[in-house]
């Protein structure tokens, strides 16, 4: 664990350090979580590849900024300088919701610096319109009156039915909600900057990175259909559907993602 000052700013960096293919994966995570979001995958890949894992700038414990809106070209900024100074590239690089935003513009600005694309839970599609007022309602009493007031409204756009009402995962709920509880009160730049992003569509054709994109059956914010979207845009992209899980498949539905991104990465590579 170390702090990284990268493109003017600190970010708060994970690194296993190498792992037996000297191939690297970055995790980028999704608004209002941090390195965590990743615990599992990081857990179980770590002595095949050189895990980073790294929190946003607003974010986790990276540094706080100063914007009113964090957007999505200036955390691409900060994900090709991470990259470039750890001296990883070319890497796997894994952004799930926000985190695929920043991926997507990163494949595109800087294809070089990587070895293939995960995008997990994520849409190259703008907010879409039905949910801008309410999303900034809710950052609005997040950022005026605390974050406990939000999170009982956030938690079923994060996570699936099957996730919030099962009994035997009390406890996941439980430390989830803390962390939410517990965020920066100005986690609100970095929301405006996602209900604000621009749409990405229009860039997918031009990708050329082998890229495999990953959605829970039951995703509310970025739902299945968009997926096939950007699937069908990305030229040869795969689709990963990861049964009951919604937004945060990675917490939720751990080994079947982790499954499905070790078979990607290992269909990278030639056979003998």
């Amino acid at each position: 664990m170390t702090i990284l000052t990268v493109n003017d700013t600190e970010l708060y960096v994970e690194d296993t350090g190498p792992g037996e293919t000297g191939e690297t994966i970055v995790f980028s995570h999704g608004l209002l979580w941090n390195t965590g979001l990743f615990r599992h995958q990081v857990a179980a890949l770590r002595t095949r590849y050189r895990c980073i894992a790294y929190d946003h700038r607003g974010q986790g414990r990276s540094a706080d900024s100063p914007l009113r809106a964090i957007d999505m070209d200036l955390l691409t900024d900060d994900a090709i300088a991470l990259v470039v100074q750890t001296g990883a590239a070319p890497v796997h690089f894994c952004g799930l919701s926000m985190g695929g935003f920043v991926a997507m513009r990163l494949a595109r600005r800087r294809p070089d610096l990587l070895r293939s694309l995960i995008l997990m839970a994520t849409t190259a599609d703008p907010e879409r319109p039905e949910n801008v007022g309410r999303y900034r309602r809710l950052n609005l009493a997040a950022r005026w009156l605390g974050h406990r007031l939000v999170v009982d409204r956030v938690m079923p756009i994060l996570f699936s039915r099957s996730f919030l009402d099962d009994p035997e995962r009390a406890d996941e709920r439980a430390d989830v909600r803390a962390m939410m509880i517990r965020n920066r009160r100005s986690v609100w730049r970095a929301v405006n900057g996602v209900i604000g992003r621009d749409g990405y569509q229009h860039e997918l054709p031009r990708i050329d990175t082998p890229t495999m994109i990953v959605v829970g059956d039951d995703d509310v914010a970025t739902p299945p259909e968009l997926a096939e979207r950007m699937r069908a845009a990305i030229p040869g992209a795969v689709l990963a559907q990861i049964a009951g899980a919604g937004h945060s498949p990675t917490i939720e539905r751990p080994d079947l993602v982790t499954d499905a991104v070790a078979r990607f990465l290992d269909s990278l590579r030639p056979t003998a």
